[in-house]
């Protein structure tokens, strides 16, 4: 556990106060604080003044060892000093990422917690997302958030949000591990550069498809 003391402006009204910022948790030894990180409220302030609740994202940086793997949760890149030692780390099976907002953090934790792996993740929810638009259930403008649930026997439960409904998709895993299996070059990770698998990434991957399509 590392933690930092600082002073904070409240955005509500305007006044300063101390409030503690917690930098560092391992999910072994800090059981208290690796709960409160897997649901977000660590990052949850309340200003003395004005009562009001809000969200500080800070650097911080997820150890689970008994599942190996290790979060990095910052709006800028990791730092070179954790790169370092990434390697010795993925040599002994961590998983190493990073996420830039606390949401896709805290998804990612129960992504990693459930045993399964996030590229197949990000594969269901580009795929839920395409059919949600290819069947006229909605258009993309209208979708406000497409969430991982649950994986129970071997079937993925993804969320498209959208401001007046949801929709849910049952995705079973092993076709998501057949179309990976057999496009690994496309989906492989650098583990020890802390890749950042997201929905920027997926889509990515997707557009440079597009690109080389245009060129031939």
């Amino acid at each position: 556990m590392e933690i930092k003391d600082i002073e904070y402006t409240c955005p509500y009204c305007g006044k300063t106060f101390e409030t503690r910022l917690y930098e560092a948790v391992n999910a072994s030894e800090d059981v208290d604080l690796a709960e409160l990180s897997r649901s977000g409220d660590i990052f949850k302030h309340l200003c003395p003044h004005c009562h009001t609740d809000f969200m500080i994202q800070n650097h911080f940086v997820y150890h689970d060892p008994s599942r190996k793997f290790m979060i990095v949760l910052s709006n800028e890149d990791v730092p070179y000093a954790m790169r370092e030692y990434a390697k010795p780390m993925v040599e002994k099976g961590y998983r190493l990422r990073h996420c830039k907002t606390v949401r896709d953090f805290t998804e990612k934790v129960q992504i990693f917690e459930d045993g399964i792996d996030d590229v197949l993740v990000e594969l269901a929810k580009y795929d839920s997302f395409i059919e949600f638009i290819d069947n006229r259930k909605g258009n993309a403008e209208e979708v406000t958030s497409i969430e991982y649930q649950s994986t129970k026997d071997d079937v993925m439960k993804i969320n498209v949000r959208t401001d007046d409904k949801g929709l849910s998709f049952l995705i079973p895993v092993a076709g998501l591990e057949e179309v990976v299996s057999s496009q690994q070059d496309r989906f492989q990770l650098d583990e020890a550069s802390f890749p950042c698998v997201d929905s920027a990434w997926i889509i990515s991957l997707y557009l440079e498809d597009q690109q080389e399509e245009m060129l031939h």
